[in-house]
């Protein structure tokens, strides 16, 4: 058991949820945060008698920050967090050359900018307690790149650098920021992602054999990956940890994968993820099929 006080953001959903819940039934005591008052409640419940406390926090409104930042100096009697888990994010699927601005925006509003801002909220208190942890909840493709995923690799790359920088800034005030990096998981992300790569499968899109293919292949991961549960357990152990690492991959197998990425010469990287998601003049003459079932 512990009394540590932790806020999660994007706790509505798979990483997050199952992180606040995981959380509360250890004995911390959890902010749980998210858009949707219903859902809040829905968490709430869900979590009994067990520490679990919600919020609402849109990491793309200051307002909304600031007032859950208030809020949680009022119930924490201005002690403030012991560790934030920056959790919020999403991700859509679409060749580079035709994704819109405002999709280009948005991930970057979300997974970028809101991940700062809610940090500037909460890290002062930390700093000045000299004491704190700051768990950053990035990807594997914050360290590699896929096809069809640019935007949302770029932001993930973006995710890993400014964690970097806020380590070393933090470190001698007794704050530690970690990155966790999960590969495939078992959330609502593939649906999201998917959802988004219709517009791609147009017969007139000079990318729809791919873009179809690389759909599949995001169903097939999803249906092979782990749950939320897995990222949660490494959270937690995150935070039990006296010395945490740097970066924590789940599941580790895919440590491994990024390491063949850093050593394989780029040349033999592309040719085997263009293969693999159909972006060959032979499969891009290849006919459209049917929908991808959702």
């Amino acid at each position: 058991m512990t009394s540590q006080t932790v806020l999660v953001t994007g706790a509505t959903g798979g990483i997050g949820r199952a992180t606040a819940l995981l959380l509360a039934r250890l004995g911390y005591r959890v902010f749980a945060t998210g858009r949707k008052p219903d859902r809040l409640e829905e968490l709430r419940r869900q979590a009994g008698d067990r520490p679990l406390e919600t919020l609402l926090l849109d990491v793309n409104d200051a307002d909304s920050i600031a007032a859950a930042g208030a809020e949680v100096e009022r119930r924490t009697g201005g002690r403030g967090l012991d560790a934030l888990v920056n959790n919020a994010g999403y991700g859509l699927i679409g060749p580079l050359e035709l994704v819109a601005e405002s999709e280009l925006r948005g991930q970057f509003e979300t997974n970028v900018v809101g991940l700062l801002r809610v940090t500037q909220q909460f890290a002062p208190a930390m700093r000045r307690r000299g004491a704190g942890r700051i768990v950053n909840v990035s990807s594997v493709v914050g360290r590699l790149v896929l096809p069809f995923q640019g935007v949302y690799c770029a932001t993930k790359h973006a995710v890993e650098a400014l964690s970097d920088a806020l380590r070393m800034e933090l470190a001698p005030f007794g704050v530690r920021v970690t990155l966790v990096e999960p590969g495939p998981i078992r959330t609502h992300f593939a649906e999201t992602a998917t959802a988004s790569a219709a517009g791609y499968r147009d017969a007139g899109s000079p990318y729809a054999p791919a873009v179809e293919r690389y759909e599949r292949t995001v169903r097939a991961w999803d249906a092979r990956s782990p749950g939320p549960e897995a990222v949660a357990r490494t959270i937690a152990r995150v935070l039990r940890r006296k010395r945490p690492r740097a970066r924590y991959v789940v599941p580790g197998r895919f440590r491994a994968a990024i390491w063949a990425v850093r050593l394989a010469p780029t040349r033999v990287v592309d040719a085997v993820l263009r293969r693999a998601v159909g972006l060959t003049p032979r499969e891009l003459a290849r006919p459209v099929g049917p929908p991808v079932p959702r």
